[in-house]
């Protein structure tokens, strides 16, 4: 069952001389519960795409489709909601708000969205990702793996159709890359939830169900 359908996507910056086209004609499917990684070298245009699939910035022209939906149809609010239920998003820095412990991080998209927090659901990732012991910390308690961890946790709480990670081992040493990219798998797995990763690294990309490669804004 396809989830996602990108279509005749293009994201242009400038005009005349100063024209830099970041995307170009990118068109692919993904079905729901696989596990993709996009590879491609440093402004290659991967995270503008990862972008434009979540709904965070517009395209100039083309179509994304999510479960169904022409997301880019969707007007500025519609389009925020879509973002806060549908995608998850695991950042590089892992984007936690200081002030908040692990669990409030978690649970922090949900209260935007004054939904109630599933304890059964919270405290299942909470052990899932070997948090157990954190669960109070803030987040300069946490080693970068952990702070990690807990981001990804946050990117699943909301039961999201679409989870995108940019580049998320790029800040951590090997062993706790190793172990983040087996706890994405293990989610994908378990969970079926479906999983677009962004890397440069190739080793962690094999270990998706697929790869697509990106060159100067096009699928090669």
């Amino acid at each position: 069952m396809e989830i996602l359908r990108v279509e005749n996507l293009c994201k242009v910056y400038g005009k005349g001389m100063a024209k830099v086209v970041a995307i170009d004609n990118i068109s692919f499917q993904v079905e729901k519960g696989e596990f993709v990684a996009i590879v491609g070298a440093s402004g290659s245009g991967k995270s503008t795409l990862l972008h434009l699939i979540g709904g965070v910035d517009r395209p100039t022209s083309g179509k994304v489709f999510v479960d169904g939906k022409d997301i880019y149809e969707f007007n500025d609010d519609e389009l925020a909601i879509f973002r806060r239920r549908q995608v998850g998003l695991i950042y590089q820095f892992y984007n936690l708000i200081p002030i908040l412990n692990v669990e409030e991080n978690i649970t922090l998209p949900l209260k935007l969205d004054n939904r109630e927090v599933d304890e059964k659901k919270l405290n299942e990732l909470i052990r899932l990702l070997g948090l157990e012991n954190r669960r109070t910390h803030l987040p300069n308690e946490l080693s970068g793996g952990q702070q990690q961890r807990t981001s990804i946790a946050r990117s699943m709480i909301t039961n999201p159709a679409i989870i995108l990670a940019d580049e998320p081992t790029g800040n951590l040493d090997s062993k706790s890359s190793d172990e983040i990219v087996e706890l994405l798998k293990k989610s994908n797995r378990d969970y079926k939830q479906t999983i677009i990763m962004i890397t440069h690294n190739m080793e962690i990309a094999k270990m998706a169900d697929r790869i697509l490669k990106i060159e100067d804004g096009k699928l090669v």
